[in-house]
């Protein structure tokens, strides 16, 4: 009744069946559910690709590798840890701070890194990185339900989320609960193996670029432990990547 819709009609959306489905009707559900945001938008997208041609819904698949400006500029914020992804939560390309940073996923040969892959398949690792791992944990799976109502037929999209609902149970019961996120600023807590307690502050930048790139941020605020903590951090992987180019040359 708050929708201004008949019970049969919402059951039919209620099951999926968004086909023919109004705006003005996705408008009125969404009132009348107290939809926030993420979900108003992700209501939409569904309806969107429910009403899509077939053409349309052949979407182009993001790029895996971005220009060598972006690179570029990666390198050159050297005040905190910077990182392009993609939404399947891949990073594409990172500055040494980031690579440092998550010095653990690194540790994985698997490439690209992938933040989700990370925080459900090298779980004990990422429970003693995250300082609110089930936090963490919820925003990933928000974020790739998000990207799903987007990009159905992203078949990497899908492959990823198929593996980690084979391979992690605390995923699969996240992705059951189809809870969405849009994340783009806020606190980033992290214990770090090497410098300790880091209180950072996430920022994610549209890039501009393919679709669903973002360019990411982790600062600290000048003068804070936390900024001290970066910079021993910058100079731990400077050394690390010194010694390790002259092993290298040694060999």
């Amino acid at each position: 009744m708050a929708a201004g819709v008949s019970v049969e009609y919402y059951s039919r959306v209620e099951r999926g069946n968004l086909a023919g489905v109004s705006e003005a009707v996705l408008h009125g559900l969404a009132d009348a559910l107290r939809l926030d945001d993420a979900e108003r938008a992700h209501l939409f997208d569904l309806s969107r690709e429910a009403n899509a041609s077939p053409i349309r819904r052949t979407r182009r698949t993001p790029a895996l590798t971005i220009p060598a400006a972006v690179t570029q500029t990666l390198a050159a914020l050297t005040g905190g840890a910077a990182f392009v992804r993609n939404s399947r939560l891949d990073i594409l390309a990172e500055n040494d701070l980031l690579r440092g940073l998550y010095r653990d996923a690194y540790a994985s040969s698997e490439r690209p890194v992938n933040l989700a892959r990370f925080a459900f398949l090298q779980r004990d690792t990422a429970e003693n990185f995250y300082a609110d791992w089930g936090a963490a944990a919820d925003l990933n799976v928000g974020l790739l339900r998000t990207e799903a109502g987007r990009a159905p037929h992203d078949k990497p999209l899908h492959d990823l989320i198929g593996e980690l609902s084979v391979r992690s149970d605390d995923f699969r019961r996240r992705w059951a609960a189809h809870d969405v996120r849009v994340h783009t600023s806020g606190p980033k807590l992290i214990h770090h193996p090497i410098v300790g307690d880091l209180e950072l502050v996430f920022q994610s930048f549209d890039t501009g670029l393919d679709p669903g790139l973002h360019l990411v941020t982790y600062t600290a605020e000048t003068g804070s432990t936390a900024a001290e903590g970066l910079e021993l951090l910058a100079t731990w992987v400077a050394t690390t990547e010194a010694e390790n180019a002259a092993a290298l040359q040694r060999r």
